[in-house]
């Protein structure tokens, strides 16, 4: 009989095919993901004058889904930890693409907004089982990584938004950008049957073949036999995902600063990806320059996702988002004033790396801080109560742009919240982290 430890044969494997298919299909999830909620934002101004609506209101418009993600995150990402994984993931990306498309055949505020709602619930459930999913089977070593270069899809979705904007918009209107979202509900099969389920979920339901099954992919030279006898920390055994163990072992204090940065740095993105353009727009750049920044924005996002994730697993994760929260307060300052244009593309392409990136990262360090039972159940609640910094976001800056304030405000109230997550992940308890916890076990070896 042969005691294995799952996570430590998962966390020493060399990257594989296993792995690689896992990370070509969470991107491609998250680049879905990320075009539907970006998709509004692009639209935005077309959206206003054809249902004649005023800023503020089309900031309760573009909440609507925010609202929904919020619930989507606690709720899908919660029952996940009871259902699986591959089963929520496929619920989610049904859910974002049906009722995307749906928004599209819309032609008044209150039907566009439940059908952002709706879609939503699948946004913002996908993203704590995406990065559950890529948490649990990357190697520990390029760890961060992955996950970050994963995530660098919701960016790219972002700029396919914009780019299918400029070709779209002015040509067939707003709702073809909403209709070509539905075509991803086609993947929903070669979800189901090419993602593998979370390991400590099917052995708390004795289904010990599946594992050996998914071990002999994630390390080609790990051999089953029937003896062998798979160890499983003490706060995994239990089923379910009860919400109380994101304050159990000392992770209570650091839970609620993980909710204070996800909250203000999802202000910040959803300010910015929904009024960049009109901002923009309304200094004086022409609809087309708008929405290059929005690609550079998005471009910025991809640039700092995957160097921020380079840099976590070099340097020490925690002070690696601290660097990137003080920079995205300088950044996004800057965009108020009157600078050249090149200076100005920099600033933005800063900005996207410093909020859409460091979010991005953000998500990564909570996967890593949250043992694997509760890992989409922490990162979904941190989620979903960040979402209501993101909820908030579009209805500020709306109110903002509707006073008419000089375009230096506008931009210094989305810095201000960069400024708190730089102090909350700064008081975050590292030691109380599972990373922290398995690191002092690395002595022991895999198999014994």
């Amino acid at each position: 009989m042969q005691q294995i430890d799952i996570h430590k044969l998962a966390d020493h494997a060399r990257f594989n095919r296993f792995h690689a298919g896992i990370l070509a299909w969470c991107a491609i999830i998250i680049i879905c993901d990320g075009y539907d909620l970006a998709v509004a934002g692009i639209a935005l101004p077309a959206i206003m004058k054809s249902m004649g609506v005023t800023a503020q209101n089309a900031g309760f418009m573009v909440s609507s889904a925010l609202f929904g993600m919020m619930f989507g995150a606690i709720f899908l990402g919660t029952l996940a930890d009871r259902i699986g994984r591959p089963r929520t993931i496929a619920i989610c990306l049904a859910l974002f693409s049906v009722f995307t498309a749906a928004a599209g055949l819309t032609h008044d505020p209150v039907s566009f907004s439940v059908m952002r709602f709706l879609a939503g619930l699948g946004i913002g459930g996908v993203m704590p089982n995406v990065v559950a999913q890529m948490t649990e089977y990357s190697p520990r070593k390029i760890r961060a990584t992955m996950v970050t270069l994963m995530f660098s899809g919701y960016a790219v979705g972002g700029m396919l938004a914009a780019l299918l904007g400029k070709g779209l918009l002015e040509s067939y209107g707003w709702s073809s950008v909403f209709l070509a979202a539905g075509v991803p509900v086609l993947l929903i099969p070669f979800v189901l049957k090419s993602l593998p389920e979370s390991m400590p979920f099917l052995l708390r339901r004795q289904r010990v073949a599946e594992v050996q099954a998914i071990l002999q992919q994630v390390d080609p030279s790990y051999c089953a036999s029937a003896g062998d006898d798979f160890s499983l920390a003490a706060q995994e055994r239990s089923s379910g995902a009860p919400i109380s163990q994101l304050f159990k072992d000392g992770r209570g204090f650091s839970t609620v600063m993980f909710w204070i940065a996800f909250f203000m740095c999802l202000f910040m993105v959803y300010a910015l990806s929904s009024w960049l353009a009109k901002l923009m727009a309304g200094a004086g750049y022409s609809l087309g320059s708008a929405l290059n920044f929005v690609l550079m924005l998005n471009f910025g996002a991809v640039l700092g996702a995957v160097g921020g994730g380079w840099l976590a697993d070099r340097f020490h994760i925690k002070y690696v988002l601290v660097g990137m929260y003080a920079l995205a307060a300088v950044s996004i300052t800057l965009l108020g004033y009157k600078v050249p244009m090149p200076l100005l593309y920099l600033l933005v392409g800063l900005a996207g790396a410093s909020t859409i990136g460091t979010q991005i990262v953000t998500y990564a360090y909570a996967g890593q801080f949250y043992p694997a039972s509760v890992r989409s159940t922490g990162i979904g609640w941190a989620s979903g109560v960040g979402r209501s910094g993101a909820i908030l976001a579009p209805i500020v800056i709306g109110t903002l742009v509707g006073m008419a304030l000089p375009l230096e405000q506008n931009f210094v109230a989305i810095a201000i919240p960069a400024v708190i997550a730089v102090l909350a992940v700064s008081m975050i308890r590292h030691g109380r982290s599972a990373t922290a916890q398995a690191q002092a076990e690395l002595a022991k070896p895999v198999v014994a």
